[in-house]
């Protein structure tokens, strides 16, 4: 009778442990697609961090997990290429951020995740203007790719959590290490 009850508790407490993580601290998340290709291949098994962004902001290249304004139901994976109040040009693949924080007129995002080449946005380039709490995400493939280019920015309230692990497949298992666009952070 004493190993039922050991069982019982066993499960209890593991349960105890187990769920607050899942719910509140940890999401799984499996990809769906092909939008993130490169970095994220259709059915790659991520942990998505959901705490972080209660203490810090999302940054610049931060692959996050979401739920759009236009779709309640979908979960959504794209990186972060605009923070608030920057001011984005886009024409093709290339990006120019001009940030708020800084008086410089602007710099290409050199993405190496990406493929396909950069070139200076010419006057006919899109322009998007961020507010307060808005971000501009995007795939890394841009040509297949459903994101703020054609639903709009993202309110910061959507944002679920950040990518921290990739764990399947196994051989391609990494830690999320966020790139550098020289400078552009």
């Amino acid at each position: 009778m004493s190993s039922f009850r050991d069982i019982v508790i066993v499960t209890v407490v593991s349960l105890l442990i187990i769920l607050p993580i899942r719910f509140f601290l940890i999401q799984p998340f499996f990809v769906e697609g092909s939008s993130m290709h490169p970095s994220y291949e259709d059915g790659d098994y991520l942990l998505v961090d959901q705490i972080s962004y209660d203490f810090s902001d999302p940054k610049r290249g931060d692959v996050i997990v979401f739920t759009p304004a236009h779709d309640e139901v979908k979960v959504y994976i794209k990186r972060v290429i605009g923070l608030p109040n920057d001011k984005i040009i886009l024409e093709d693949d290339t990006v120019l951020v001009v940030n708020s924080l800084t008086t410089e007129s602007g710099k290409i995002l050199k993405e190496s995740y990406i493929e396909g080449t950069t070139k200076d946005p010419s006057e006919g380039a899109e322009i998007i203007l961020l507010g307060e709490d808005e971000y501009f995400v995007m795939g890394d493939n841009r040509s297949n790719s459903s994101d703020s280019r054609s639903w709009g920015v993202l309110s910061r309230s959507r944002i679920i959590g950040k990518v921290l692990v990739r764990l399947w497949p196994i051989s391609d298992f990494y830690f999320f290490k966020k790139p550098s666009y020289g400078g552009l952070e």
